[in-house]
């Protein structure tokens, strides 16, 4: 898998494809792939059904003479691949070099699953049960693999992994000292450190100051390095949409919102700011909405 990763020979077909799932005109449909209104990606929920099916099939199909309850369920699999497959391949398109490699793989195996199962079930439905059963086993075999990959590319890679969820651990409680107002700039997005976490402090010209957590909680891009419209914050790398107010992710891909900070001013013109409260971020108002 580590060689997989470093598999460059990969590139030039990944980022066709890539490019080509990114050129489908999905609009808010994207976000719902990915997951945002969830609060994590729903791809890993989707695939419960088709491979719960498949391995059920695959139990039946180890008892003598045809099952129809396991056609059924190879049937089902097939069906509710798609949609999977769907969030799957938008939350790949959004993902960065070495998890591209891996991704790619990873739908590579599982659409060589899909493509046997489908084929198990036209063989089944022609009543070539020994043929179907064996397809469908090897079908199994193909998204077990595919399923491994995955594994990989979600725990050791951390594709889909809140990235700014470690924030509340490392930054205590208690007010921390930002620096002085007048050496923020106006309407810029400025990186800060908080207990030697970096931090988006962006001042606007009635000298509001608002503070979230710079490091994206999608893939960790620099949020300071970013784009701000209406209000929020555009990352960099994946184009994500955060609310400077309270860190509330208005567009995906990301899936979790930003630590946000409470902010106050001393008299002597200092900025301090401590962890905000990590309760439920309100839907989003006029002010950095889409419309």
């Amino acid at each position: 898998m580590d060689r997989l990763e470093r598999a460059a020979a990969l590139d030039a077909v990944a980022d066709r494809v890539r490019d080509a799932v990114r050129a489908v005109p999905l609009g808010r449909g994207r976000d719902l792939l990915h997951g945002r209104w969830l609060g994590h990606p729903v791809h890993p929920l989707m695939v419960q059904v088709p491979i719960g099916a498949w391995f059920s099939a695959a139990l039946l199909d180890g008892l003598p003479g045809r099952s129809r309850s396991a056609d059924l369920l190879v049937g089902v699999g097939v069906a509710a691949a798609l949609p999977a497959a769907a969030a799957g391949w938008a939350d790949w398109a959004e993902l960065q070099r070495r998890q591209l490699r891996v991704g790619l793989v990873h739908a590579a195996a599982n659409a060589t699953g899909v493509t046997l199962y489908a084929a198990s079930l036209a063989a089944r439905t022609r009543g070539r049960t020994t043929l179907g059963k064996a397809l469908g086993f090897a079908g199994l075999t193909a998204v077990s693999a595919g399923g491994a990959i995955g594994g990989h590319l979600a725990y050791r890679q951390a594709s889909g992994a809140n990235h700014a969820a470690a924030v509340p651990d490392l930054v205590g409680t208690a007010w921390h000292r930002l620096g002085d107002l007048a050496d923020l700039p106006v309407g810029k997005p400025t990186r800060r450190h908080v207990d030697d976490v970096p931090v988006l402090v962006v001042r606007d010209a009635e000298d509001r100051v608002r503070v979230i957590a710079d490091t994206c909680s999608h893939q960790g891009g620099p949020l300071s390095e970013g784009g701000l419209e209406d209000g929020c914050v555009r990352c960099p790398w994946h184009g994500s949409l955060f609310r400077l107010d309270d860190g509330f992710n208005v567009r995906g891909p990301a899936t979790a919102p930003q630590p946000a900070f409470d902010v106050r001013t001393t008299d002597s013109g200092g900025v301090e700011v401590r962890l905000g409260d990590p309760g439920p971020v309100a839907p989003a108002t006029p002010e950095g909405s889409e419309g």
